[in-house]
């Protein structure tokens, strides 16, 4: 469980601060490409570290035991899979929307796209992995130059964000309520759990701040930079309903108690971001 509660806490949720850099206008500054660069790359590691322990929970709880090489052959078969996945499905994606593109019908560039998410997430659950991962792979590879041809047909929307769009704006709240619905109240009531959301997110918050010190760039904010890397939002959440799901000889890895800590520590570091993070920016660089 103290593992498992680690790789939750490499997560970082970009989505949040883009929007928030986005409106400020500061999406190109110093502290906006680094932001933006760091998610990217921390979310891929943060993926790596969740396909590692949860391969170990499962070899564990299937009577093997633990073994670095089990570590090393769990951890080579991520990074082998997101390589993969960068490197060819790049081609195939392109190869995929060009077939699509001299096909009769309306609707192909949505179709294609979501065909393209669910097959890598189903080739990641084959390899053992999180169908997130796959998820994700998707998003990193799916390039609006593969599909210029086929979107210049589509007559409502030339960007699969703009197509989604109706898609998650009914599944994202229901995600969110399922994640709500899995917190127990009463688990607060118990002796320590108010204390321990208090510390996942104290801890969640020092280290951001405490990795922006490696921000080198002359000019670049680094609290500024911190302040944006907070926030764990639905990433969090992903890790935390996945620990919820795993189970060792018998016992939830992620209990309720754990579980609802969890949750509260996503929604403090999402609340906290927005007016730090704007404030911090609107100093402009006599601050720094």
């Amino acid at each position: 469980m103290h593992v498992f509660v680690g790789a939750t806490l490499t997560a970082t949720s970009v989505g949040l601060t883009a929007r928030v850099l986005g409106d400020l206008g500061r999406a190109a500054s110093a502290e906006g490409r680094i932001i933006l660069g760091a998610a990217v790359i921390d979310d891929v590691l943060g993926l790596v570290v969740l396909a590692v322990v949860t391969g170990v929970i499962h070899a564990a709880d299937a009577g093997g035991s633990f073994a670095l090489s089990d570590v090393a052959w769990i951890l080579g078969k991520a990074v082998a899979f997101l390589a993969g996945a960068l490197i060819v499905g790049r081609w195939l994606s392109r190869a995929a929307f060009r077939v699509a593109s001299r096909l009769q019908g309306e609707g192909l560039l949505l179709t294609v796209a979501l065909a393209f998410c669910f097959g890598l997430s189903w080739l990641a659950t084959l390899a053992g992995l999180a169908p997130i991962v796959g998820a994700f792979a998707a998003g990193l590879v799916l390039d609006e130059v593969h599909y210029a041809d086929l979107a210049a047909r589509e007559k409502h929307a030339s960007r699969i964000e703009d197509l989604l769009h109706p898609l998650t704006s009914f599944l994202v709240p229901v995600f969110f309520v399922l994640m709500g619905m899995g917190v127990k109240v009463g688990a607060f009531l118990q002796p320590g759990v108010p204390l321990f959301a208090l510390l996942l997110t104290i801890v969640a918050v020092i280290g951001k701040q405490v990795c922006s010190l490696g921000v080198l760039e002359k000019g670049a904010d680094r609290i500024a930079v911190g302040l944006g890397m907070i926030p764990r939002g639905e990433v969090g959440l992903i890790f935390a309903g996945i620990g919820a799901s795993l189970t060792l000889h018998g016992q939830r890895v992620v209990d309720d108690a754990t579980f609802s800590a969890i949750v509260v520590m996503v929604a403090l570091t999402t609340l906290v971001t927005p007016p730090l993070l704007s404030w911090r920016l609107r100093r402009g660089p006599q601050s720094r």
